[in-house]
């Protein structure tokens, strides 16, 4: 990354220095000594609580002693996700950035922009003597994108600040006052093996890929296809042919809960003379599926391809468990809010199918909602599916979400100070992406709070890609809100 061509270019630099460092969530060991060396090489107060947050301390610029203290946080975790044809290793290897006129993307990766330019962000703020502000303190939080942990396990007290500006969202221009909930439900079915007959059988891999995913909240209005629920679809009409004929061998599909599955595959065996038919069947259905999605997913493929005859498959009865709890598990949006227009108020990701070696087929979800109420509803829609087809259901602590604040200060500044720079007023919306927003507000209840950024496109997929001009209109903006933050 030629970063002197880049503006603004403190930015650049220390976000080309955060993608040659690993950090998936759960591994941020290498960035989290990252920023403590930062903190310490320039003379910083440096702090790190009980479980990892970092919270490194700027004073006021001469003059602005008596203003009140901004917190400005970002989480130092990515999304690892991957194109099957790429070799990376998200534990050692640097991102590779590319620069394609106005956006910046990885090769064949994740960007990791999300949160990584609000990382650097605050890194160059830190050590950016010509920006004004009063006393300033930089949260670093950690495991934001499996679970949203640091924030949750902060420990009270750690920051001073009454003001917080989350610096992780993704539409410059935009504002956000709010955010969804969300809880991830998972399935578990136990099978057992049975014997694939050698005789007259053949076998064939089903796979679905070239969908666009993203974000499980911030995209799923969009109507994207779940490459899990595609994938079932051709499942199930072969079921409805072949009944016991059809030996599911091996399902795989999507990753994490906040990503929309991009791919997914089967291997089946079957009757050796129904493949003709069976090629015209799923030829035929994927046609139909395609045209369903030629807009939002142009490039959706669907390959049936010669697979060497597994020796083993799921037994019959849960087979057909599966493929009926695939079909009745709501993906999408479930309903839209009453409180802001064209908001998505509650929504289900079907996230993931895996098999392990234990027998075991287990189904993630993640039901979001900006509603306790109508969160918990949408989980005990998908409970009651995976219930119904014999599962056992385990779900994972959730995280609240964030009440809108339409008389916020800290809201008030930003929208004239951006009205002040561009000549026109931001959008003030909320998100149905979770954000740690809520959860801060359960140990600093009387924290005055808001959420912006640059834009970013198709985060949490191999896709995701930022706009550089945004950017610089980001830190102005950033800039002059911190300007102009009131005494205490």
């Amino acid at each position: 990354m030629e970063t002197q061509t880049l503006k603004p270019e403190g930015i650049f630099k220390q976000f080309a220095e955060i993608c040659k460092i690993p950090r998936p969530s759960k591994h941020e060991e290498k960035i989290r000594e990252f920023l403590i060396t930062f903190g310490q090489k320039h003379n910083l107060e440096t702090r790190v609580d009980a479980t990892g947050n970092i919270l490194i301390r700027k004073p006021a610029t001469p003059g602005m002693e008596d203003r009140k203290t901004v917190v400005l946080q970002s989480h130092i975790d990515m999304v690892c996700e991957k194109n099957n044809d790429v070799q990376h290793d998200f534990l050692n290897d640097p991102i590779e950035t590319i620069v394609e006129g106005e956006w910046m993307h990885a090769k064949g990766t994740t960007l990791g922009a999300d949160n990584g330019i609000g990382v650097a962000t605050e890194l160059a703020l830190l050590i950016d003597d010509t920006v004004e502000h009063g006393p300033i303190e930089c949260l670093f939080t950690y495991d934001e994108e499996t679970g949203l942990t640091g924030a949750s396990s902060l420990e009270k007290g750690f920051f001073t600040g009454s003001i917080l500006l989350n610096l992780d969202s993704e539409d410059e221009g935009q504002i956000f006052i709010g955010c969804a909930g969300g809880q991830d439900s998972v399935g578990t079915w136990k099978y057992s093996e049975i014997e694939v007959p050698t005789q007259g059988f053949t076998a064939s891999k089903i796979t679905v890929k070239g969908l666009q995913g993203g974000h499980s909240g911030g995209d799923i209005h969009l109507g994207r296809a779940n490459a899990n629920k595609v994938l079932n679809r051709l499942i199930s009409a072969m079921q409805d042919k072949l009944d016991k004929n059809l030996y599911l061998s091996y399902i795989n599909g999507g990753n994490l809960s906040n990503a929309i599955p991009r791919e997914a595959q089967a291997i089946i065996a079957y009757p050796e003379n129904m493949k003709h038919e069976l090629r015209i069947l799923v030829n035929t259905l994927a046609a139909d599926i395609q045209a369903e999605f030629n807009v939002s997913d142009p490039n959706m493929e669907v390959l049936m391809e010669s697979e060497e005859l597994p020796s083993k498959a799921i037994d019959h009865e849960t087979k057909s468990r599966l493929i009926l709890a695939m079909h009745a598990i709501h993906h999408g949006v479930y309903a839209m809010s009453q409180d802001m227009e064209n908001l998505v108020g509650t929504s289900n990701n079907m996230a993931s199918i895996k098999m392990t070696d234990e027998q075991t087929i287990r189904i993630t979800n993640s039901s979001r909602s900006a509603i306790m109420s109508q969160k918990v509803d949408m989980t005990n829609t998908v409970r009651a599916a995976m219930m119904l087809a014999g599962a056992t259901i385990s779900h994972g602590d959730g995280y609240p979400g964030w009440k809108p604040n339409p008389k916020s200060e800290i809201l008030d500044i930003a929208r004239e100070s951006y009205l002040r720079l561009y000549g026109t007023e931001p959008e003030v919306l909320a998100i149905h992406a979770g954000l740690e927003c809520g959860l801060f507000l359960e140990n600093y209840p009387q924290l005055d709070m808001i959420s912006f950024g640059p834009t970013l496109r198709e985060v949490h997929s191999p896709d995701e890609k930022m706009h550089i001009p945004s950017v610089l209109r980001f830190w102005d903006h950033l800039k002059d809100i911190l300007k102009h933050i009131p005494a205490k």
